[in-house]
This record gives C-alpha cells, sequence and structure tokens, in this order.
C-alpha cells in the first residue's frame, strides 16, 4: 500500500496496517538543508528540498507544503517580523474594526509569497506526490481574523457581535480561497490550521467559528479534498465542538489528552491525530525520550483513523534523530518492543536550579507568561500582547515575563509554577488565565487587584 493511502485511508476512519506518520515541518525543513528560515519561506526550490528531504528521512507518510500562518495575513496587508529560526509573527493589524475587515480587498493569489507556495506545492506533488500525501495548510478564519484586529478581536466578540461573525465568515472566504488555490497546485489534504480556537469558549465556538470552518470543509469537500481541523493549546473545552465540524480529522498538540481524543473521536466517527510532546521529548529531548513518547501516542491512538504527529509545527533545530527515532518506532514492531524494556526518561533533577522571585517581597506585580514561543505561535503572541497592553493600563507597578517551554529555563518555570497548559498567564506565581486570553480590562483588574492584596493598598 502506498503510504500516501495511509493518510487518506486513516482520513476516512478505515482500519490501516499501522498509523500513518505526519511530521509538521515547517521551517524546519530549512535546517535540514542548511538554509535560515527567512531565505527558506522566500523560495520555492528550498521550501521543496527541505520538504522533501524531511518526507525521506523521517519515512513520512505526508507532508505539509508550508506552515505559515502568516501567509494570508501578509497578503492582507499586516507587517511581518522575519526571523532566522523561525516562522516570521505578525507585528500590525490593519483592520480598525470588524466593520473595516468586510470592506478589504480579497487575498491576490498572484502577488505575495503565495506564488512561491504554489510552486513548491507543484514540485512536491510531482515528485514525492504519488506516493506520499501533500498537504497544504491554511490559515483558520479565527486566527485571521485575530491577525487582522489583534487582541481587540476578543472585545469584538462581546462589544460588536455581529459584525465579529461578519468579519469570520469573510475570512473563512479568504480560506476557501486559499484551499481552491492549494488544490490547483496539487494538494490531497486540506488543512484548516486555527490555534486561536483553543482561547475562547464552546459557547464563542459555536457561536463565531463553527458554520465558517464548516463552510471551508464543505469547499474542500465539493472538491473531493478531506479536510483536517489542527488546533494548538488546551482546545479540551471545544474537542466535542470541534469534532461536530464537517472536518474529516482533528489534530491536536501535547495540551489535550490522547485518550479523551480518541473516544471522542470515535464518538463522531471521525479521525483524530496528534500528540507527541513537541518541547520535552522532541526539541530538548533525546532518542529516548522521543521513543517513550511515540509509544505513548501509538498506544493511546489506536485503532481505525489515528495519524500520529507532533504536537505542532517543529521547531526549527529539533534534532532529526529524534524525529527519526519516531519513524523507527512507528515503522517497526520489534525495536518498539526494544524501546519498551530499554529507553529511560531524562531525568528533571535539574529543575531545583530554577529559582523564582519571592513574589509577595516585590513591590511590582510579577505577570509570568508561560508560552511555546510568541514569535512563532499565534495564542501566545497575543496572549503575551494582552499581558503587555494590560501593564501599561494597570495604575500600578508591574513586571511582565515571558518563559518560552522551547527553552530549558521555560520548562523550568512551567513545572515550579505548576503550569499544565500553555499559553497560560501566572500572576505572582499563581495561574490565573489558562490558555485562554483575558480582554485587557479584565487582566488590569486582575493586576490592580493583586497589588493590593500584597500591599495592603
Amino acid at each position: 500500500m502506498p503510504m500516501k493511502q495511509l493518510i487518506l485511508d486513516a482520513l476516512k476512519c478505515h482500519e490501516t496496517p499501522r498509523a500513518p506518520w505526519l511530521p509538521y515541518v515547517g521551517v524546519h525543513g530549512a535546517g535540514l538543508i542548511g538554509a535560515d528560515a527567512d531565505t527558506y519561506l522566500h523560495s520555492a526550490d528550498l521550501i521543496a528540498r527541505g520538504q522533501r528531504e524531511a518526507a525521506v528521512r523521517y519515512q513520512a507518510d505526508g507532508i505539509p507544503v508550508v506552515f505559515d500562518l502568516q501567509m494570508e495575513a501578509e497578503a492582507l496587508g499586516c507587517r511581518l517580523a522575519w526571523s532566522k529560526d523561525g516562522p516570521p509573527s505578525v507585528m500590525s493589524h490593519p483592520a480598525a474594526s470588524c466593520r473595516e475587515v468586510l470592506n478589504m480587498a480579497p487575498i491576490n493569489l498572484c502577488a505575495g509569497r503565495f506564488p512561491i507556495a504554489g510552486e513548491a506545492t507543484q514540485s512536491l506533488a510531482g515528485t514525492v506526490g504519488n506516493e506520499i500525501a501533500v498537504y497544504g495548510l491554511l490559515c483558520g478564519p479565527f486566527t485571521l481574523l485575530s491577525h487582522l484586529r489583534g487582541s481587540e478581536l476578543f472585545l469584538d466578540m462581546l462589544m460588536d457581535p455581529e459584525n465579529a461573525r461578519a468579519a469570520m465568515h469573510w475570512c473563512a472566504d479568504r480560506a476557501i480561497q486559499v484551499a481552491d488555490f492549494y488544490r490547483e497546485h496539487g494538494a490531497d489534504v486540506i488543512a484548516i490550521v486555527d490555534p486561536m480556537v483553543s482561547q475562547i469558549s464552546v459557547e464563542h465556538f459555536h457561536e463565531f467559528v463553527s458554520e465558517p470552518v464548516n463552510r471551508v470543509a464543505d469547499a474542500a469537500h465539493g472538491n473531493n479534498l478531506p479536510v483536517s481541523l489542527f488546533v494548538c493549546g488546551d482546545a479540551t473545552r471545544n474537542l466535542e465542538a470541534m469534532f461536530q465540524t464537517r472536518c474529516d480529522n482533528l489534530s491536536v498538540d501535547d495540551n489535550v489528552d490522547l485518550m479523551l481524543l480518541r473516544a471522542l473521536a470515535q464518538k463522531h466517527g471521525k479521525s483524530y491525530g496528534g500528540n507527541i510532546k513537541l518541547t520535552t521529548a522532541l526539541l530538548l529531548g533525546r532518542q529516548d525520550d522521543a521513543k517513550l513518547d511515540a509509544i505513548r501516542c501509538l498506544d493511546e491512538g489506536s485503532g481505525a483513523g489515528f495519524i500520529l504527529a507532533p504536537g505542532c509545527d517543529l521547531p526549527f533545530a529539533t534534532p532529526p534523530d529524534n524525529l527519526c527515532a519516531v519513524a523507527c518506532m512507528n515503522l517497526d514492531p520489534y525495536q518498539r518492543d526494544v524501546a519498551r524494556q530499554t529507553a529511560k526518561a531524562a531525568s528533571f533533577n535539574w529543575l531545583d536550579e530554577i529559582e523564582l522571585p519571592d513574589y509577595d517581597e516585590e513591590e511590582a506585580v510579577i505577570l509570568d507568561c508561560i508560552t511555546l514561543d510568541s514569535a512563532a505561535c499565534a495564542p501566545c503572541q497575543y496572549m503575551m500582547d494582552a499581558a503587555r497592553a494590560a501593564a501599561t493600563q494597570a495604575g500600578v507597578p508591574v513586571k511582565v515575563n515571558e518563559h518560552k517551554i522551547k527553552r530549558r529555563e521555560g520548562i523550568g518555570v512551567m513545572c515550579r509554577l505548576d503550569v499544565r497548559n500553555v499559553p497560560t498567564i501566572c500572576i505572582d506565581g499563581t495561574p490565573e488565565f489558562i490558555s485562554i486570553i483575558p480582554d485587557v480590562p479584565t487582566l488590569a483588574l486582575a493586576i490592580e487587584q493583586r497589588y493590593r492584596e500584597k500591599h495592603g493598598a
């Protein structure tokens, strides 16, 4: 059976001889061929070379073309900040209101970086597309609207829900444009990547997101393409609602319990994917850590419809040996049995080295923001934006610290503060906003209340 067929069958919830393996290679592909991320994302040739190298080296059953959720935003007027070792991040939000979004022009798919993505898609489809599934990834409606409006979108949803809903549908129209673009260039699967969905309530998901996502899925299905919905962060509260959309697959990161995901997938007759730990197992772990977490996923995600995948876009510097170890565990049952007996997880004794402030003795209120990386993760970026804006608005001294769990220090602070999900805002050492972005006035009030508590003001 061609490796591609494993993916396509799993998306239909058919039984497969083994779990398909889908490494989410984005700018990690640049590192494999000695390029930096900025140059990579501006070159169709480099993208095709890097993604092919990843597909071959990691024995993948599917591969994305580009994992860059800022491409649509850039085409619509957002200014980007570029990085040598990560995807770009959005630095400006061109729409002053959701009503203004409705008057924006559609994406010009012949301008910006879309011709580059189209050429890379054609190249991959023509060279490896007979054997592996080529994924066209697009920015989901909620995340795209967040790029256009910034963190003000959360207030829009409360104060101007009618225009927020209309703008969400406008963003769905842009996603349909992009999905059709990838289809025309040879993609086999459309993935709606909407990480900001993890930051809202189930009520807001139903009110603002469900139908726009369904419209994108329907458009892709009308062109005979399967559709995956991919969400990072702790999306647990929205799992049922996401399975109720008309997408074929739901993929999540390691903030979500994979056994719960499997139970809900089986209940709704849907495919599901995940959720190898991105940082502790793949980026910062050793081969044994990668093996053990791959085995965990294969055990917890067994059965029809499961697709083995990392929790999110692979960081640039992820050790290739760790990803090869995952592939080995998936492909070789004997080596998997050996690893069960011999592999040992890394020790976390070094956590004692992480020092935390004496929060009660500090004059300022300290906001510790635990993120994956605000430069590469949209929910993390907008949580940091909210934290900085609230610190400015609050009438008391505030320090804002970001702890990126792509680094050892960030994992240490996360563990010491007993934070289980990212992104999270801790106020003076207490997790307060867990995988949900507060509006700025709410966070500013929480900061001021904490200041009064510790100073008796």
